[in-house]
């Protein structure tokens, strides 16, 4: 078993309206040293694999064919093998 997590978040030439609306909520809080905010979707998955290899390209599949949209959406993953 392998267990990924993924991070999704807008890619840096796409305008990001919640992490403005979260930076101007944080900065009239009195965090004014706050250059920027992205705010994303986090997913977890668990998933059977035949070795580490397969689970890298099983899961890079699900994320592109679900999970983001490549026009507007970039991804990173930490992916790990579960003991019995």
């Amino acid at each position: 078993m392998y267990f990924g997590r993924v991070y999704v978040s807008y890619k840096k030439s796409v305008l990001d309206p919640q992490g403005e609306v979260i930076k101007s909520g944080l900065t009239h809080m009195g965090f004014e040293k706050i250059e920027s905010v992205k705010q994303g979707k986090y997913f977890e998955i668990k998933f059977a694999a035949t070795d580490m290899e397969n689970a890298k390209q099983e899961l890079v599949k699900m994320i592109e064919a679900l999970l983001i949209n490549d026009n507007t959406e970039t991804y990173r993953y930490d992916l790990k093998e579960l003991g019995d």
